[in-house]
């Protein structure tokens, strides 16, 4: 089991509303981290005991960068934190995404999109970002556009196509051999239905409430195809067993 560590706040800023940006020194975490993985960060209130899991949204020597929606208390404590602040996490956790060759395709919905970012620095191929935003608020669009070509869904219209990632892949032509994609499950589950009807290789990052983030607690499974050899029944520790699966292995 990884071991917590106590990393350092080195800046934060805010990106749109209640997205907020941080970067923390965090030492081999930051060695280790693969995209899609992700760490549990620890408040420093003693009452909320339970650790917040966010996506790893990019990785620079001994810092990772962390970009994350303030959902509750913890989080917004999260928010307040100053440069220089000492920080309790744990990781990387869980199972990144792997990284082919071919032509990619990779979809980000609301907070799924930082993941995105350091799978888009690391692949080699030809790539495209679809970023799917509720309004004009564009998180990380430039940052995307240094790596990838991007392309923008947004609810309201008010910035690329209106509508979802998927009119966006249709409207735009958008090929590709292998789609990554992290989202709400909606989301999700269309795209998987659109990777298998278009044949294309397709791996989703589930977005889940977790609670001990390393799979003991069991609080965060999904149902899959197969058996779970942890627990002998037909589920998965999104967790442990993912973040990142296989469209097939998973019913959303």
């Amino acid at each position: 089991m990884k071991e917590q560590i106590m990393g350092r706040l080195l800046s934060q800023d805010r990106l749109a509303d209640g997205i907020y940006d941080m970067w923390i020194q965090a030492g081999d975490v930051a060695k280790e981290a693969r995209p899609g993985q992700f760490v549990s960060v620890y408040c420093r209130d003693e009452v909320r005991i339970l650790p917040r899991p966010i996506s790893i949204c990019e990785v620079r020597g001994d810092a990772v960068r962390l970009v994350y929606r303030v959902a509750g208390a913890g989080t917004a404590e999260f928010s307040s934190y100053e440069p220089g602040t000492q920080v309790r996490l744990q990781g990387p956790l869980g199972n990144g995404f792997p990284l082919h060759t071919g032509r990619a395709i990779l979809i980000g919905g609301g907070i799924g999109i930082p993941p995105m970012l350091e799978l888009a620095r690391q692949l080699s191929g030809e790539k495209t970002v679809v970023a799917g935003y509720r309004d004009h608020q564009l998180f990380l669009l430039e940052d995307m556009k240094k790596y990838a070509c991007v392309e923008v869904a947004t609810e309201d219209g008010s910035a690329g196509i209106r509508g979802n990632v998927l009119d966006a892949v249709r409207k735009k032509r958008i090929a590709g051999e292998v789609i990554y994609a992290c989202g709400p499950t909606p989301m999700l589950r269309a795209v998987k239905a659109y990777a298998g009807e278009q044949g294309i290789l397709c791996y989703l990052s589930l977005e889940e409430r977790m609670a001990c983030g390393v799979g003991a607690c069991l609080s965060c499974v999904c149902r899959s195809k197969e058996r779970d050899s942890h627990t002998g029944v037909h589920n998965k520790r999104i967790c442990k067993d993912g973040p990142v699966f296989l469209a097939g292995e998973v019913e959303l």
